[in-house]
């Protein structure tokens, strides 16, 4: 009863300024029905005893005193697919393409580490998923020494010999049956890869941080790599309990005793440290992000279609800027370039396009 009471002191034109207000701020475009909304916003001020919806929308409107109120309050109302492995062509691209050659050029300007950012990461999995095929692009770039000019190795390791590469291109370049290498869940190469994932909502960048999935979640991935970049534990709070130090098999040790994390019947999966380690979580709101680096990569994937056309005209533009000379923007198949005056390149591999920034930019739009 008092939920709608609250839905209905909440005036349509309060709700527009509450659009407004967060496309202004955060980018985001709530196309929900104004029926949702509201009672969302009533829920909301229940949750935070804020009385009314004066209230909310003057706290709204200072949230640059206050910018927690923003992600707050869209919690719950941004509809976000992740998962692992949700965009196979653009990671079958990343590590089949652009990972050995970014690494040759690398090693010809001199030793620079590997950056990527997940832009828009939810609660880490597409991090962690770029986070396996750097690594697995990079131990097969050594192995093959230039076997098949791919930087991959395209067959499986078990011996069949069947050599056609499409169990890799299928798992975003994860092989089947990983070499002995990638079983550290580390890359060979001597080059540094840092990897970092950021999103709006501080909830999404705690779970990502914390690293615990659903065994399920990684339904359909090759055991292989489950093995190699992945713990079993019997629940999430176990993963409270895990010491820092590894065991010298790269499996981390349980803190209490007769902790269950290596039960077949596990629930749950734990990223290994040695995975974890490559990647850094930030909250960020990609409307007004803070200066965090430039990138050899940029995966902003699903993020776009939030936005409003001003919005996404302008984080182009930004991610444009945040890209190396040379570095490469990742976007679903679905999403455009939408900007005509940015130095973009379109590349195609196997299928899936992604956009270059040419070498040269860095004369046009300065470093």
């Amino acid at each position: 009863m008092h939920k709608l009471i609250a839905t209905s002191t909440i005036l349509e034109h309060e709700l527009s300024e509450l659009r407004l207000l967060m496309e202004r701020q955060t980018g985001i475009v709530l196309d929900c029905p104004n029926s949702a909304l509201a009672a969302h916003v009533a829920d909301y001020i229940e949750a935070q005893n804020l009385g009314s919806s004066t209230t909310l929308l003057e706290r709204l409107r200072a949230s640059d005193q206050d910018p927690s109120s923003l992600p707050a309050m869209l919690d719950g109302l941004i509809n976000v697919n992740t998962g692992f492995f949700r965009h196979p062509g653009a990671l079958n691209a990343l590590a089949r393409h652009v990972v050995p050659q970014l690494c040759a050029r690398k090693s010809a300007d001199g030793p620079s580490p590997l950056r990527i950012w997940s832009a828009g990461c939810s609660t880490g999995e597409e991090a962690y998923t770029i986070a396996m095929a750097v690594c697995d692009a990079l131990s097969n770039t050594s192995a093959s020494n230039g076997n098949n000019g791919k930087g991959v190795n395209s067959g499986n390791s078990n011996g069949n010999g069947n050599g056609n590469g499409t169990s890799a291109a299928r798992n975003g370049g994860i092989a089947q049956s990983a070499p002995a290498a990638q079983e550290s869940g580390r890359p060979t190469s001597s080059l540094s890869v840092h990897i970092v994932g950021s999103d709006l909502l501080p909830h999404n960048i705690e779970a990502a941080d914390r690293g615990v999935y659903r065994q399920s979640a990684l339904d359909g991935l090759p055991p292989a790599t489950i093995r190699s970049y992945f713990s079993k534990i019997s629940s999430p709070s176990v993963a409270a309990n895990i010491a820092p130090d590894e065991a010298e098999d790269g499996a981390p040790r349980l803190v209490k005793s007769g902790a269950s994390g290596g039960s077949q019947s596990a629930a749950h999966l734990l990223v290994k440290p040695r995975l974890r380690s490559l990647v850094t979580f930030n909250c960020m709101n990609l409307a007004r992000p803070g200066y965090i680096g430039r990138f050899d990569c940029i995966f902003c994937m699903d993020v776009l279609p939030h936005f409003s056309r001003a919005q996404r005209i302008a984080l182009i533009e930004r991610l444009h800027l945040y890209l190396e000379p040379g570095g490469y923007l990742f976007l679903s198949q679905t999403e455009k370039l939408i900007t005509s005056n940015l130095n973009f390149r379109s590349e195609t591999f196997d299928g899936y396009t992604f956009h270059r920034k040419p070498l040269a930019a860095s004369a046009a739009y300065g470093r």
